[in-house]
């Protein structure tokens, strides 16, 4: 675990909810999803996206997702969700995901996903605005 805290400048946890198995007895894949979601606006959050989107309208929009499933996970389980972020271009940025069990006590999945800044009153991609990219790197530490 203190590995995913070096390496994720954002760290969230929750327990695993019955109610998300599917019918094999683990967690169904569409889940971790969610859970990289969860993560994903605790970094908006930390960047200050919500604050910028709310007077400017503009934003991030969520371009593409993946994720690498590694072990099977199922209730009862506590898990910890890291996120980082990476300037890719002037309009976008990738995030990567880490899906740590306390159960396995270890990555149980990890993923990635490309977000492209978004001028939702002009329907079209837009530069990352100066501000959220400071925030971003300062998160970073770069």
């Amino acid at each position: 675990m203190n590995k995913l805290e070096q390496e994720y400048p954002v760290l969230i946890s929750q327990d695993v909810i019955w109610g998300d198995m599917d019918a094999f007895g683990h967690i169904n894949n569409t889940v971790y999803f969610r859970y990289f979601e969860d993560a994903r606006i605790a970094y908006f959050d930390r960047i200050g996206v919500h604050e910028y989107k709310e007077h400017s309208n503009i934003g991030p929009i969520l371009a593409k997702t993946q994720s690498n499933f590694k072990l099977p996970l199922d209730y009862p389980d506590r898990i910890h969700i890291g996120t980082r972020g990476t300037i890719q271009s002037a309009k976008t940025f990738n995030m990567e995901y880490a899906v740590f069990s306390e159960r396995h006590g270890a990555i149980v999945a990890d993923g990635d996903g490309l977000i492209v800044y978004y001028d939702y009153a002009e329907g079209r991609s837009c530069e990352i605005p100066g501000g959220i990219v400071e925030a971003i790197k300062k998160l970073e530490g770069k």
